[in-house]
């Protein structure tokens, strides 16, 4: 329960200072200024008042109950400081003291001290090296920022106190109204996911905001993210997921894998909206802000600028959206109370020396359109716009509609003050048009999440006895790296089909065995130590004869003696040839904050270079593995290009599925390629694949 943290009756400030240099002196000033109206205890052994508080030089003096401690004392003094809290009964604290982890290896251990302690003496700490807490309903800024947040129906936690501080008179500055302020700090026991879990029951909190760099728990954050985002939008800005940070790795897979997809994947299975910066984090919030979802996509766009709406048009298109007209009878409507030459259509222009009148004309139809999901009004400040008049019928018109309205009103002097007015009424304004029709996708988008119901992840029957046997075996005698063979058995119990194969060990025998198969063959060399085996010269195709097979069997060993000659070769494998179609691959790796992901992207050689990819966490449901098809950027090679028959995407689904059943039931796979699966009209094969097992 983090009740006492959020509305404490009484708060102990443990090195409450008469400094006003000090953070013991800001934090309790803090809470004196601001009116925190519960009792206040400053505990500090050589005062005996501050800031005309009675002081206590130690917590035991109080002799009374207390709810919340804040402690802000040197870092070598906290595990005792929390010692004495445990003892007095309080069983919530912030600690705002520095010098732990972010400080070296002695901080290390401090931080692993108070951890323990917080655990065995049940106390929920806050911290350290954090701000602090607000809570703008009870007036408590328990922080050591200069000012105090407004009112409103905002969540906020920050994993950067620095960043916290800059947000904080941000939004004193704009105005934007909060609930709660978190400043997370080192996260030693409380954490992301259990303020975003208390906030789906606070009454006085619509919608979740934060800034992470990582998350500590991955599977429990997507539990809860995802019950949450069904009540409530979480919005969140994500740091620190570049390139720069993500591991080497054996696998296509593994290589194209990295935080940065992780967390992109965690989000879209649990309906996150993530933020691009700062500004789009508030910005997206104030869209939310008049809770207000659109029944469907359709936006219409209204403007009294060409260009600005054709800007917003063109944005609408790429995101997705659809632009109709409004229906027949309300263009008849509008059309005698416009121009001659607006256009009625979409965008809807009422020329540059537009009317409120003419706003309020359009408006007044458009809400009550069944063509239309919901509104962005675009004013550009001509000398003839009447900017204060058309942002009043903006909210008057809001007022009659459950359809979201966005402003997008163009400029700064002239539109500063009617800008601000539509803020203070929770009409989300944007200075530019694109940023207005983001925030709508946003809204559609958060509305399809919210309507989705939970779908069951599907599990496919296989002799799993077999199989751990089988990988049992492998780990025993140290194999930890499978390809060919091995890989293939495993696999074709959970569905994957395979052509028919047979390792060859001399020239003579590839011969024979291509010939049995019949040609055309393709061949390819059979190694553990060799993942690219294009890159060695290991692979061949379209083998048509007995001499062709002996003479591919010679180049392909002289190859990898040659390129790699420390690899063992257990010989050539030797595969039917199949039948055209598209090459995909789909891959596993495992992330370190979220577990097991699933890979899919256009297969073959080119799957690195062209990094056409996308990414879901395990366990995966048939409704994330068609998003999975269709997101990527070179989707419509699958369905049919230039004249081309579309491929089986029902067979890449049934893949992702089966390899997501796969890695549930053994996730001791790390790593893992099925490079290329052969799409065809009808059906799907596996070429090759490549496992990876976690090393104990």
């Amino acid at each position: 329960m983090l009740s006492p943290l959020f509305n404490p009756k009484s708060i102990a400030v443990i090195g409450a200072s008469r400094d006003p240099k000090k953070v013991g002196y800001a934090v309790l000033n803090n809470l004196i200024r601001f009116n925190y109206k519960g009792q206040l205890y400053p505990i500090n052994p050589s005062a005996e008042e501050i800031l005309g508080i009675k002081a206590f030089s130690k917590l035991s003096e109080v002799g009374e109950g207390i709810n919340l401690a804040v402690i802000a004392v040197p870092a070598r003094f906290v595990p005792d400081t929390l010692i004495d809290c445990a003892n007095a009964g309080i069983n919530a604290a912030v600690i705002i003291s520095a010098g732990f982890k972010e400080a070296g290896p002695e901080g290390v251990k401090l931080e692993e001290k108070i951890k323990e302690i917080s655990k065995e003496r049940n106390i929920r700490m806050l911290g350290p090296n954090c701000l602090g807490v607000i809570n703008t309903y009870n007036n408590m800024n328990a922080t050591f920022a200069a000012g105090m947040l407004p009112q409103g129906r905002l969540a906020f936690f920050s994993q950067s106190g620095a960043l916290g501080i800059a947000i904080l008179d941000w939004a004193i500055g704009n105005k934007i109204g909060f609930s709660k302020f978190i400043s997370l700090g080192n996260k030693t026991d409380l954490n992301e996911t259990d303020f975003i879990e208390y906030f789906i029951n606070d009454p006085e909190t619509d919608i979740i905001l934060g800034y992470i760099e990582d998350v500590v728990d991955g599977k429990r954050f997507l539990s809860i993210a995802k019950k949450v985002t069904k009540t409530k939008p979480i919005i969140l800005l994500k740091s620190g997921g570049t390139e720069a940070g993500a591991r080497a790795a054996s696998s296509h897979t593994g290589a194209l894998a990295g935080s940065e997809n992780a967390f992109n994947a965690a989000f879209k299975q649990t309906g996150i909206i993530r933020a691009g910066g700062i500004q789009d984090l508030f910005d997206t919030a104030l869209a939310f802000s008049e809770k207000k979802l659109p029944a469907g996509n359709r936006l219409l766009i209204v403007t009294n600028a060409g260009g600005p709406g054709i800007i917003a048009a063109d944005t609408a298109e790429k995101l997705g959206l659809k632009l109709p007209q409004m229906t027949k009878d309300s263009i008849d409507a509008i059309a005698p109370l416009l121009p001659k030459n607006a256009s009625l259509y979409n965008p809807v222009d009422i020329i540059g020396d537009a009317t409120s009148e003419r706003y309020a004309a359009v408006l007044n139809r458009a809400v009550n359109d069944p063509n239309v999901d919901g509104i962005i009004v675009i004013l550009t400040p001509q000398a003839m716009v009447d900017v204060e008049n058309t942002a009043d019928i903006i909210i008057n018109t809001s007022k009659t509609t459950g359809k979201p309205i966005i402003s997008s009103f163009m400029g700064e002097m002239r539109v500063r003050e009617s800008a601000d007015k539509l803020k203070q009424n929770l009409i989300a304004n944007f200075s530019y048009p694109e940023a207005a029709v983001n925030a709508f996708k946003r809204l559609s988008d958060y509305n399809s999440w919210k309507n989705i119901e939970e779908e069951q992840v599907q599990s496919y029957s296989s002799n799993k006895g077999d199989v751990k046997v089988h990988i049992d075996s492998l780990m025993r005698r140290g194999i930890f790296q499978i390809g060919e063979d091995d890989a293939m058995k495993i696999l074709s119990q959970y569905g994957f089909g395979f052509p028919e194969r047979a390792l060859a060990r001399a020239s003579k025998e590839a011969a024979s065995i291509a010939s049995k198969i019949g040609f055309p063959v393709v061949m390819k060399i059979s190694s553990p130590d060799i993942l690219h085996k294009t890159d060695v010269g290991g692979v061949k195709l379209r083998i048509n004869s007995k001499g062709e097979a002996e003479d591919a069997f010679i180049e392909i060993t002289s190859n990898v003696r040659r390129l790699m000659p420390e690899a063992f070769i257990n010989g050539v494998m030797i595969y039917e040839m199949v039948k055209p179609g598209k090459e995909v691959i789909l891959g596993v790796t495992f992330d370190r904050t979220f577990g097991h992901m699933i890979m899919f992207g256009l297969g073959g050689i080119y799957v690195e270079v062209l990094k056409d990819v996308s990414f879901r966490i395990v366990p995966v449901s048939r409704r994330e593995a068609v998003s999975m098809v269709s997101e990527i950027k070179t989707n419509a090679l699958l369905k049919g290009a230039r004249g081309e028959r579309p491929v089986d995407i029902d067979s890449i689904v049934e893949g992702i599925l089966r390899l997501s059943s796969f890695i549930t039931d053994f996730p001791v796979v790390r790593e893992l390629d099925i490079n290329p699966l052969v799409v065809m009209e009808k059906g799907a094969v596996a070429l090759d694949a490549r496992i990876i097992f976690e090393r104990e």
